[in-house]
């Protein structure tokens, strides 16, 4: 179980001061995130590590990240709002 002060913790850390992020990312650590194994988790921490301009084009689908890991969970989370 996911303690209250590490979701708070990643709530803030998922607000980025671009709407195109914080729409995307706020409801998926509120939501999907508790139930993340400990795997996705870290990718999901490590995700918030990234520039908010990466970010932005890997979410907008104009490009791709390096790492498959981190490609991984920005489909996780387009996934969520964009479902197949």
């Amino acid at each position: 179980m996911v303690e209250e002060i590490e979701l708070n913790r990643l709530f803030w850390h998922s607000r980025r001061g671009m709407l195109e992020l914080d729409v995307l990312l706020v409801p998926f650590v509120r939501e999907v995130y508790p139930s993340l194994n400990d795997v996705d988790r870290a990718l999901y921490v490590r995700l918030l590590t990234c520039e908010d301009q990466d970010m932005f084009v890997w979410f907008m689908q104009r490009g791709e990240s390096e790492d498959p890991g981190l490609q991984r969970m920005v489909r996780m989370i387009l996934d969520r709002v964009q479902p197949k």
